[in-house]
């Protein structure tokens, strides 16, 4: 099954992970952490945006295979999640 993103066609049926996750700058260390994380330290570090990260690296590779959706806000993010779960029903 095929979802078309803003970054080109995602095949589905080749996912190995989904996941969101809120990319920060930790003076100057730029990292993808956990909203959870976000959502308890979010006032310590600086918010770079959010992304959803669609990985198809095979378990035990090193190169990883990603398309990554970036997001301004965490209610896109959500409303992005939202609309991928449907194809995953």
């Amino acid at each position: 099954m095929i979802y078309k993103t803003s970054e080109g066609d995602v095949d589905l049926t080749k996912l190995t992970r989904l996941y969101p996750a809120a990319v920060v700058d930790m003076q100057g260390e730029i990292a993808e952490m956990s909203l959870e994380w976000m959502d308890l330290y979010g006032d310590k570090i600086k918010l770079v945006h959010f992304v959803l990260v669609f990985d198809f690296t095979p378990a035990g590779e090193n190169v990883k295979i990603r398309t990554v959706l970036t997001f301004e806000t965490k209610g896109e993010l959500m409303l992005e999640i939202q609309e991928v779960a449907k194809y995953l029903e």
